[in-house]
C-alpha cells in the first residue's frame, strides 16, 4: 500500500519527538566531550525529557590535583550526542564552606518536583542544594552540610563520593564514604538525615587478594529485585560488585565489573533506562589526559541469566564533538 507524501510529512515530527526519548546504544569507549570531566552521575529525568550527566569539571583544576570549584554538566536527548551545558552551580552555593573547599564527585536526584544536588565539599562535608530545573539555579538546601564529619557520629574520615537510591518503596538511600562505605536513609524531603549512619557490610572479598577490597565510589542500582552495590577498590582501582536483597545489605562480593584503567583512580555509575542499561567511568582518553585530566565514556552494561553482571571491556576512543 502506497501511503500519500502528505501523511509521511505528517507523521516525521512525532516520530522524531518518539525516537528523541529512546536511547541509543553510544559509542564505547568514546569521551562524551573534548572537555576533560570526571566522577559521572548519569539521569534519565522524565519531567525533563532528557539525559543529564553531572560531573566534576577536571578542565577547570590546576592538573596537579583535583581542585576545581565548580561543577559540569552534559546533556543529551539520546545517549549518543553530548551536549556541554555549563556549570550548573559552584562551591560558593554553600557559604558554609571553608576557603580553598574543592568541588569532587557529585552526585543529583528528582523528587517532590525538584531537583537535589549532593555536593561532597571540601572532602569533610555532604551540602545538598535545590532547584526547579536541572540545569541551574541551585541554592543551599539547609544552610549547612548534610553530612559534616565533625559532627556526625560514624560519618567516617572523608564523607565523599554521594551516591542516591530511591527504592520502589519511595525510602530514599545515600551511600558515601572512601575505605569504609557508609549509608543512612534520607527523609522525603530528600534534605535530612532519617536514623545513624551505618556501615555497609560486604561479605565474600577474596582474602587472598588484598586489592579486592573498598575505597571508594559507592553506587546503589535495582535490577530485577536484587540490589548491586558497584565501588571501586582503589588506587589503583577496580571496579568491583556485591548483591543483596535489600538496599542496606549485608552484601554478597560478585566480581569484577571494570577492571583495571590507565589511571589511578576509578569511578563508575549505572544507568537503566528503556530496558538498556550503561555504565558510566573514567578513564585517561584525550591528549593530555591523566590522573587529574580525566574523561568520561560510557559502555553497556549486560547481565547472567543468573543476575551476574558480565565484565566489561573497555576500549580508548575519540571524543564525541
Amino acid at each position: 500500500m502506497r501511503v500519500p507524501v502528505r501523511y509521511l510529512a505528517a507523521l516525521i515530527p512525532a516520530l522524531s519527538i518518539a525516537c528523541a526519548a529512546q536511547a541509543t546504544t553510544p559509542p564505547v569507549g568514546r569521551p562524551i566531550s573534548s572537555r576533560f570531566n570526571a566522577d559521572p552521575s548519569p539521569h534519565w529525568f522524565p519531567a525533563a525529557k532528557g539525559f543529564y550527566l553531572y560531573a566534576t569539571d577536571d578542565a577547570s583544576n590546576s592538573g596537579k590535583y583535583w581542585d576545581s570549584v565548580t561543577w559540569r554538566l552534559y546533556t543529551s536527548p539520546d545517549m549518543t550526542t553530548w551536549r556541554d551545558a555549563g556549570a550548573p552551580l559552584a562551591v560558593t552555593v554553600f557559604k558554609w564552606a571553608r576557603p580553598g573547599a574543592k568541588a569532587w564527585a557529585p552526585e543529583a536526584a528528582y523528587r517532590n518536583g525538584k531537583y537535589y544536588f549532593y555536593a561532597p565539599v571540601g572532602g569533610d562535608k555532604i551540602g545538598v542544594a535545590v532547584s526547579d530545573r536541572p540545569d541551574g539555579g541551585f541554592v543551599d538546601a539547609r544552610n549547612d552540610p548534610l553530612v559534616d564529619r565533625e559532627r556526625d557520629v560514624n560519618a567516617g574520615d572523608e564523607p565523599i563520593d554521594p551516591a542516591v537510591f530511591v527504592d520502589k518503596d519511595g525510602q530514599a538511600y545515600m551511600y558515601f564514604g572512601t575505605r569504609v562505605p557508609k549509608v543512612v536513609k534520607l527523609k522525603p524531603d530528600m534534605i535530612s538525615l532519617d536514623g545513624p549512619i551505618r556501615i555497609v557490610k560486604i561479605d565474600g572479598l577474596p582474602a587472598s587478594d588484598p586489592r579486592k577490597k573498598y575505597g571508594e565510589a559507592p553506587f546503589m542500582h535495582e535490577h530485577d529485585g536484587t540490589y548491586y552495590f558497584t565501588f571501586s577498590s582503589g588506587w589503583p582501582g577496580q571496579i568491583l560488585y556485591a548483591t543483596a536483597s535489600s538496599p542496606l545489605g549485608p552484601f554478597t562480593y560478585r566480581g569484577v565489573v571494570i577492571d583495571y584503567l590507565k589511571i589511578s583512580t576509578n569511578h563508575q555509575a549505572i544507568l537503566e533506562h528503556d530496558g538498556k542499561s550503561w555504565v558510566f567511568y573514567h578513564d585517561a582518553l584525550l591528549p593530555g589526559g591523566g590522573g587529574y585530566r580525566r574523561s568520561i565514556a560510557i559502555a553497556p552494561l549486560e547481565y547472567g541469566a543468573d543476575g551476574s553482571i558480565k565484565q566489561v571491556a573497555v576500549t580508548p576512543g575519540q571524543p564525541n564533538d
